[in-house]
């Protein structure tokens, strides 16, 4: 699969594996409901998107328990361009907190959850106040992050 080129450095495929299934099956705007995957057909899925290409995985706090099922499960991270989001978290509901101190809290959890110690790209993982997001303060936390090594490439899904 072609690559492109995410940020300086930083080769990703076309197509990216995103988590929210892996975690969530509440409160998501799906048609129907649906199961949550078992362990072993998220490492197929995941043996599945490499054997294709497949090199970005995409995942947050607010997907439930994706993060801390991909932290078990993933065995070959140094093969991933792995990247998550702060902003929103989930544990039955949804919640926010973009300022400086939740977003840096967050960026260490999610580090934990996933068991590394740095992602490839962070996220502001926006409520829709775009605006408001952008001057919250969880800006200048991706950028400090960024500056330690902790991120490699920051932005914002809107």
């Amino acid at each position: 699969m072609n690559r492109v080129e995410l940020a300086p450095g930083i080769q990703v495929s076309r197509l990216g594996l995103g988590s929210v299934k892996f975690g969530r099956n509440q409160g998501v705007k799906y048609p129907k409901a649906f199961e949550l995957p078992s362990d072993q057909e998220i490492l197929t899925l995941l043996s599945v998107a490499q054997e294709l290409g497949i090199n970005l995985l995409d995942t947050a706090p607010a997907y439930g328990l994706a993060e801390t099922r991909i932290g078990e499960l993933l065995r070959n991270r140094s093969e991933w361009v792995l990247g998550s989001k702060v902003g929103e978290s989930f544990d039955g509901q949804s919640h926010f907190d973009f300022s400086k101190a939740g977003a840096a809290r967050s960026l260490q959890q999610s580090l934990s959850r996933l068991k590394t110690d740095y992602l490839d790209y962070c996220l502001l993982h926006s409520d829709g106040n775009d605006l408001e997001v952008l001057e919250s303060g969880a800006c200048e936390a991706l950028f400090e992050a960024k500056q330690l090594g902790a991120v490699r490439a920051i932005g914002m899904s809107s």
